[in-house]
């Protein structure tokens, strides 16, 4: 919402939200979709602009990442993988970590990206970390067919558990939403949270069970380390692609109720501090 004032000769133009608080408003959010389709189209072709390999990179980060794990922790440590070829077992779980560990980054550091909108012109903030979380699909989906790929070769077809794998797609789409939303809004006021987004994500992806499987932690303590809302998500994507193994309802119910607080936490924590980003940027 915008006020004008002036004196004898300069026009001054206040920003400021709408009045009233809600969670999330929709019918705002819709009007606004346009930007959020440039906010989503530009971080699709800025990502990309002047590369020569151009979107074979969303496929050759995690895979890769891949090859390195696989002779560290497949071949020199012999870490095992639930009777599923190390190098599919490994990517699985990379296809995920890839996309969530570059949605939180960018959507954390969103808002000072794009200062020069927040400070002209009102508009939902919350386009802005949410952007990132939907361009960064295009990324997911060309690594995907690469994971299809893989799993042609080593001969690994997946059942009808495949049909689990839209919900944890959504469900990943939703912690990274949150965790992003909460990131963002800290690091409006506390530039160094820029600085600690890659220690987070460091110490995240060795909490989860990228390079070893969750059959690896003791019983007593699966649930408490379901808390962890990528556990039940790479978990329950790996038996739903590859088959291999049940899928693991219990991590994925601790993970989606994580997931689901990350959300609201995260916009809850966005909406309150969303009336100061203009300043505080």
């Amino acid at each position: 919402m915008k006020h004008f004032e002036s004196n004898s000769s300069t026009p001054f133009i206040h920003i400021q939200p709408k009045k009233g608080w809600r969670l999330l408003n929709f019918g705002e959010l819709r009007e606004y979709r346009d930007l959020f389709y440039f906010l989503v189209l530009r971080d699709i072709k800025v990502k990309y602009k002047q590369t020569v390999l151009g979107v074979m990179w969303a496929a050759l980060q995690p895979f890769f990442s891949m090859i390195i794990f696989t002779i560290f922790f497949g071949k020199l440590a012999k870490m095992p993988s639930d009777g599923i070829p190390y190098p599919v077992f490994n990517y699985t779980a990379m296809l995920l970590w890839t996309y969530f560990s570059t949605s939180i980054s960018t959507s954390g550091n969103s808002l000072i990206s794009n200062t020069s909108y927040i400070t002209k012109v009102y508009f939902p903030r919350l386009i802005i970390p949410i952007a990132p979380i939907i361009a960064g699909l295009i990324d997911f989906f060309i690594a995907f067919f690469l994971l299809l790929a893989m799993m042609v070769y080593y001969k690994i077809y997946p059942g009808v558990q495949l049909l689990f794998v839209p919900f944890l797609v959504l469900l990943m789409m939703i912690s990274a939403s949150g965790v992003g939303m909460m990131l963002a809004a800290l690091n409006a006021k506390y530039r160094d949270i820029k600085y600690t987004i890659p220690f987070l994500i460091q110490l995240w992806m060795f909490a989860s069970p990228i390079v070893y499987p969750a059959s690896l932690v003791p019983k007593q303590f699966k649930i408490l380390y379901a808390m962890n809302p990528m556990v039940g998500i790479i978990e329950g994507f790996r038996s739903a692609m590859l088959g291999k193994a049940a899928i693991p309802f219990q991590m994925i119910i601790a993970s989606t109720m994580i997931s689901i607080l990350l959300f609201f936490v995260g916009m809850l924590y966005f909406r309150r501090m969303e009336k100061y980003f203009a300043d505080v940027i």
